[in-house]
């Protein structure tokens, strides 16, 4: 028998692979199928806090119909920008699920972006108007880039507002984003311009434990969508309770944070994505319903993904194989 090896990949090497988003889009939606259908072990990510506001998680998961498993230990540490460096960072470890070898150790910064947007594709297929044109970005980092990126394979996308609280940011965001979609995309000077009027609705700021949240009852239009990556650093108790319908990507995490301290003036959802997907609870049922995804952002769409990319990195002979 060989002697096993590890496959590392670097975020070059990951990138590299090329894997399209409609791809990762539907990686997403089938792990929240077998979420919902029972088929995967996923516990609440713990984790440390050596900042204020910032954290360092481990994301378990196992998805037994994809036959994968494996782990995330991710950072964000919201002052890292203004170093240089990225909000975001670390490394993901996927497992043989047969002999529980770690077959690949890969960066998980692109993982994270891509997937979360595909997460937020997926809740919105569900619970936006499909014929919503419209999006309103709050925070032009990376998340804001992926998650425009994945809405517009599966809407009709003509319009965007894109507000950051760096001027320098938003404007640099509208002139790339317009010219890598072909969009209009449009730099705005509040987050209120970039809710106000827009039919999907994503934002991504830092995630605080003592928000002070500006987006307020009444921005978000009747028949609108929008998805809070931020847990509810942006958005108001109020204009959370205005929702016609509130989700989750996981309730069980939800609840979690609610323990430590997060989500203290958040309503309780009426389902999450694994159910919405798997039709065992209603998506938008109306033209008019507000609906809102509070998308934590969970293990099993890291292992969809990286599944994706061991796969491939396999195929072409991607990264550098090391012994165990």
């Amino acid at each position: 028998m060989s002697e096993p090896t590890l496959r590392y990949l670097s975020r070059q090497d990951v990138e590299s692979l090329a894997l399209s988003m409609p791809e990762i889009i539907a990686a997403v939606e089938a792990a929240f199928r077998e979420k919902g259908e029972g088929t995967v072990e996923m516990p609440p990510k713990p984790g440390v806090h050596p900042r204020p506001d910032a954290f360092i998680h481990a994301m378990p998961a196992f998805l037994e119909g994809m036959g994968a498993a494996g782990l995330k230990w991710v950072s964000g540490f919201p002052r890292n920008p203004e170093k240089g460096l990225p909000y975001i960072s670390g490394l993901f470890i996927l497992n043989d699920v047969d002999t529980g070898l770690p077959l690949a150790v890969m960066d998980c910064t692109w993982i994270t972006g891509v997937r979360t947007g595909a997460a937020t594709a997926v809740a919105a297929k569900y619970l936006a108007r499909p014929e919503s044109s419209s999006v309103g970005i709050v925070a032009c980092g990376l998340q804001g880039r992926t998650n425009l990126e994945a809405l517009a394979c599966l809407f009709p996308l003509e319009r965007v507002h894109a507000y950051d609280i760096r001027e320098d940011a938003a404007r640099r965001y509208a002139r790339e984003m317009g010219e890598r979609l072909g969009l209009e995309v449009r730099p705005v000077d509040s987050a209120e311009e970039a809710v106000r009027g827009m039919d999907l609705v994503v934002t991504s700021g830092p995630i605080l434990k003592q928000p002070s949240p500006t987006i307020l009852a009444g921005w978000l239009e009747a028949g609108s969508f929008a998805c809070p990556l931020d847990f509810d650093s942006y958005w108001t108790g109020e204009a959370l309770r205005q929702a016609d319908k509130l989700a989750t990507d996981d309730l069980a995490q939800l609840t979690y944070y609610r323990t430590v301290g997060y989500f203290g003036d958040t309503p309780e959802p009426y389902g999450d994505l694994g159910e919405i997907v798997t039709g065992r609870r209603p998506g938008r049922e109306s033209d008019g319903e507000r609906t809102v995804s509070l998308n934590l952002g969970l293990a099993i769409e890291d292992v969809a993904t990286a599944r994706l990319i061991y796969r491939k990195a396999v195929e072409i002979g991607a990264g550098v194989e090391l012994a165990l």
